[in-house]
């Protein structure tokens, strides 16, 4: 173990620093990720308008954020905020703000998807049968849609947690940023330190994504 470095985290209390890292960042991704559903559910059903003035708006949002990487918007609102609007944002903060505007985006979007595969004659036959709308949506849309929207929720969950480790970039003493720190600390001491660290790192991050993922698996061979 200690020509791959991984003796480094028993030094001390580095480990216990590595799962203190990855709570905040399962923290931040988390808040997002709730913030982001709910968003992403009104501004998805929205996105189904035929209002011209709403499809517009809501098409423009979406491809800013596509286009935009993470990292940029973190920069923005991070320093532009405090630069240009004097308002000062600590860096937890700003990093949620981030992840739920793009996570906001990516969830409307795979709302909308799964509002427009439903096909037009369930609509059909549920007014065939005398179903108000309301009856329709309860019982016909909103069921078939979760069925389509979990499973590509899930991953889209799990993209956030990863994405998390570009906190770093604005001060977040999130995993990576703690395992950065330990590495340099024993930079003399254990020459693989590096290699350890981040072969550790990668397991929590599967440990904490893999569960998630294949529950979405497991949802989707149940309902296909």
């Amino acid at each position: 173990m200690q020509s791959l470095g991984i003796d480094t985290l028993f030094k001390g209390s580095n480990f216990a620093r590595l799962l203190t890292g990855l709570l905040v960042s399962f923290r931040i991704s988390m808040i997002s990720v709730g913030i982001s559903i709910v968003l992403g559910l009104l501004l998805g059903a929205l996105m189904t308008s035929k209002k011209t003035y709403v499809k517009v708006l809501t098409r423009v949002y979406l491809e800013v954020v596509r286009i935009m990487p993470q990292m940029v918007l973190l920069f923005i609102v991070f320093f532009g905020t405090t630069r240009v609007l004097g308002i000062n944002i600590d860096a937890e903060l700003s990093a949620i703000i981030v992840f739920s505007f793009w996570g906001t985006a990516e969830m409307s979007d795979l709302v909308r998807g799964a509002l427009v595969s439903i096909p037009r004659h369930q609509y059909d036959s549920g007014m065939a049968l005398g179903m108000s709308k309301r009856d329709i949506y309860i019982h016909i849309v909103i069921p078939q849609t979760v069925r389509r929207l979990i499973p590509l929720s899930i991953n889209l969950i799990t993209r956030m947690i990863k994405t998390t480790s570009l906190v770093m970039m604005i001060g977040v003493v999130e995993v990576l940023k703690v395992g950065q720190q330990i590495i340099e600390a024993n930079r003399n001491a254990s020459s693989n330190a590096a290699f350890g660290i981040y072969l550790v790192v990668f397991l929590l991050y599967f440990i904490v994504c893999w569960p998630i993922s294949m529950f979405g698996r497991r949802l989707e061979r149940r309902w296909s």
